[in-house]
């Protein structure tokens, strides 16, 4: 479907860049990507978004929409097809709140679990732990947060299974137990299987030098 002079600028290992590219291949929008440099950002960036000044952001027919659950939700009410949010009103509220949740609580505990070393790092582990057993409370039962296919939530919160992943081969702890969190572990793996999913997903050699790279600028003293 075309995509209305649709545009995105983000980059490449952002999740919330990918959640954005996630919303628009399941909503099947044709888009324009600009791959931004974080550390000298493009003129379109920077007059796009001049509050934060941060990726994602979406330029539609000259109108620019940031922050990534925004512009998600923005691409729902826009493209009508294939929706992600469910449209009884109770629904789409847990939805948003899970969403929210994604953002507030578990964001913070995996930024934080690159950067700590020894009983620190435990310490994080610990801490990302029970905010994923605590999302996971949220499929209540169901294959995808969306209940039988994705949906905005799972759009939001799919990146959790791939950095789960990568930081538990850095630094060789367990996220996601398939014993503990098994309805966890099992939609993480569902959900970064479906080929439009897998598609877009950056490859897993380069994310993970990432995000060593990452935990050495971070934990200077841990190469």
């Amino acid at each position: 479907m075309a995509g209305d002079g649709v545009k995105l600028l983000g980059y490449w290992a952002s999740h919330y860049s990918l959640s954005v590219k996630w919303a628009l291949k399941l909503k099947g929008v044709e888009y324009e990507y600009q791959e931004e440099d974080l550390k000298n950002k493009s003129p379109l960036l920077l007059q796009s978004n001049p509050v934060h000044k941060k990726i994602p952001v979406l330029l539609h027919n000259g109108k620019s929409i940031a922050e990534s659950l925004v512009i998600i939700e923005y691409i729902d009410d826009v493209w009508k097809q294939n929706p992600l949010l469910p449209q009884d009103p109770y629904e789409r509220a847990k939805a948003r709140f899970w969403a929210k949740f994604v953002d507030e609580k578990c964001v913070p505990a995996f930024r934080g679990i690159l950067s700590k070393v020894g009983v620190e790092l435990e310490k994080s582990a610990n801490e990302a732990r029970e905010h994923l057993k605590t999302l996971e409370s949220g499929l209540d039962g169901k294959s995808y947060f969306g209940d039988t296919k994705i949906g905005f939530a799972d759009v939001a919160a799919a990146w959790i299974g791939c950095w789960a992943g990568i930081e538990q081969e850095i630094l060789e702890i367990k996220l996601i137990d398939e014993e503990t969190m098994p309805l966890l572990a099992a939609w993480s793996h569902n959900v970064l299987e479906q080929p439009i999913m897998k598609e877009c997903m950056p490859p897993h050699d380069k994310l993970f030098k990432h995000a060593k790279d990452l935990r050495k600028i971070l934990v200077p003293a841990n190469d």
